[in-house]
């Protein structure tokens, strides 16, 4: 464990490494408006906790004024703290997210202090904060980003535990593991459980042994620790909702992964579902493994450096083996695997002397190549690829300005990694720059389609004293109720975040098509209705009551 520094032939400075996740996890985080789907639901349960004033809404989340029991609660706290602290915004509501990537970041840097090889982990710093993937989950508010960061603290301070036995890392493990828990629930628990036993069983070298490292874990004070931070909310959530224990703990987190939760509101995949998206997620970092998988890895060293890698191997690749075998698949889960990947990507450019030049060159090679072909395919078929207009241009003008920038910025990267040798690998965040600046730009360009903020909007504007209804749907316009800060009615709901919601409680937010018809002949009504949905609404009996009609993106509004 107590390897001298490793010498690289390079040497990535500490502010260099701040002022890259500095931009790209912060630079305009709130200019996006919230989106529809999952960062509107977690956007409004918050707001919802802190407008109650009921303590019991902060045990039992509420969405839309229905309890919703899905996930634990400490990124809805947080972001509660930010909302208190700064005003509810959409920065504010993606501080958690933000703040916990660049914990990863620190993480990355230390860990690799630690273990006696500090540029080892600045460039796995850097490699993970710019990867395309990472990137986006930093500016969003999911769970996600948050449980990485807690369950990579959790498993770097069990390693350093593990090599050192230093019981202060154990309790530190735990403290992270018992928060990591709160942040996701029991898949925090198997994750960490996974990659800690699969280190021990092939670390140490009969079962008796294997047994001794295990019994290890059961440190007293540490298990104390890990209890009194996670057991409180769990005891008080049972307590206030008696049907806690079960939907959470089996039928959110047992038949979620047989693929057997009612309702089935997620998807499914093959085994290699992750596979290519492990490209995506640390693009262009990740066009090195096409060198790198043709290489032996580097086993030889101290015994430090053996035991590092089997862990860096067992700490993403073992996740990545959960999810891939579970029922079910989601594109952000990934990026819990992220961290450790990254890092031991950097540890392999270490191993190899950061490469050789053409094999340094060659993912900016590639990435020039891509540009020339989408060039070419664009040229050649004269079409246009759609009528989104962004930055005044067409969605093909645009795409043809994006692809010459990224021809650019590539041809930089690749004279970069050649002049300046192994420190050049760093000139390759300026391809994640400029994939993540038009990735933002689409996305502004896409709000009517992605977010019912020129809803809220037009209502505050227009319709302020019309009481507000979504036809059937809640997820695609989940967005709403953050926005007009307060809960909306729900009619004919086919929603399945509101499912056990109304399920378990009497209320007046889900209505039937016969209250919306006995409302509209006497109150001012506003009906938000997907396009999807738009003839059934057509053909209801209380259609006619509605004289006005506007459209914004997917939905179209209609009032009285």
């Amino acid at each position: 464990m107590n390897s001298p520094p490793q010498n690289t032939p390079f040497s990535i400075p500490i502010w260099l490494i701040l002022l890259a996740a500095g931009g790209f996890v912060f630079a305009g985080l709130g200019t996006p408006a919230i989106l529809d789907n999952n960062e509107g639901l977690y956007a409004e349960i918050p707001r919802e906790m802190l407008a109650s004033g009921d303590w019991r809404m902060w045990v039992i989340p509420h969405l839309n004024g229905l309890p919703y029991m899905e996930k634990p609660p400490l990124l809805y706290w947080l972001t509660a703290l930010s909302f208190a602290l700064f005003g509810v915004s959409e920065w504010t509501a993606r501080l958690v997210p933000a703040i916990s990537s660049l914990s990863c970041v620190a993480s990355l840097v230390w860990f690799g202090r630690v273990v006696g090889k500090p540029q080892v982990g600045r460039l796995g710093a850097l490699m993970f904060v710019s990867g395309i993937g990472v990137m986006a989950m930093s500016r969003v508010l999911m769970f996600d980003m948050l449980l990485t960061a807690l369950l990579t603290a959790a498993l770097m301070h069990a390693y350093l535990y593990l090599t050192t036995e230093r019981v202060a890392a154990l309790r530190w493990s735990y403290a992270f593991l018992a928060l990591a828990l709160l942040a996701k629930g029991l898949v925090a628990l198997i994750l960490f459980g996974l990659v800690a036993l699969s280190w021990i069983i092939f670390s140490q070298r009969s079962i008796a042994e294997s047994w001794r490292a295990c019994l290890k874990f059961l440190e007293p004070w540490a298990l104390f620790l890990f209890f009194a931070i996670a057991a409180p909310w769990h005891v008080a959530a049972s307590l206030t909702e008696p049907i806690f224990a079960w939907f959470y703990f089996v039928n959110e987190h047992v038949l979620r992964f047989l693929g057997k939760r009612e309702p089935h509101d997620y998807y499914a995949g093959s085994w290699w579902y992750y596979l290519p998206r492990m490209v995506i997620y640390l693009f262009p970092w990740s066009l090195f493994l096409l060198v790198l998988l043709g290489k032996k890895h580097a086993f030889a060293g101290s015994a430090s450096d053996v035991s590092l890698r089997r862990f860096l191997w067992l700490a993403w690749l073992m996740p990545l083996a959960f999810f891939s075998i579970s029922s079910a698949k989601a594109n952000y889960y990934l990026v819990a695997v992220m961290p450790f990947a990254a890092f031991h990507l950097a540890l392999a450019f270490s191993d190899r002397n950061l490469l050789k030049p053409f094999a340094r060159a060659l993912p900016g090679k590639l990435i020039v190549t891509f540009a020339v072909l989408g060039l070419i395919v664009i040229w050649v078929t004269g079409k246009g690829v759609g009528e989104l207009i962004v930055l005044g241009l067409t969605q093909k003008q645009f795409f043809i300005v994006v692809l010459w920038g990224l021809l650019a910025v590539s041809v930089i990267s690749v004279l970069g990694v050649l002049r300046f040798g192994g420190k050049g690998v760093v000139a390759y965040i300026s391809v994640s720059a400029w994939i993540g600046t038009a990735l933002m730009t689409i996305l502004l360009a896409m709000e009517p389609q992605v977010s019912t903020r020129p809803i809220a909007r037009f209502l505050h504007a227009e319709l302020p004293n019309h009481g507000v209804y979504l036809f059937r749907t809640f997820e695609e316009q989940s967005s709403l109720p953050f926005y007009l800060k307060h809960p909306v009615f729900v009619v004919d709901s086919r929603s399945n975040d509101l499912f056990w919601g109304n399920k378990l409680r009497r209320n007046d937010i889900v209505i039937s098509a016969d209250e919306l018809s006995a409302r509209a002949q006497g109150k001012k009504v506003v009906v938000v209705v997907l396009e999807r949905h738009l003839k059934d609404f057509q053909s209801s009996s209380y259609f006619q009551y509605f004289k006005g009609k506007r459209q914004f993106g997917k939905n179209y509004v209609f009032y009285n």
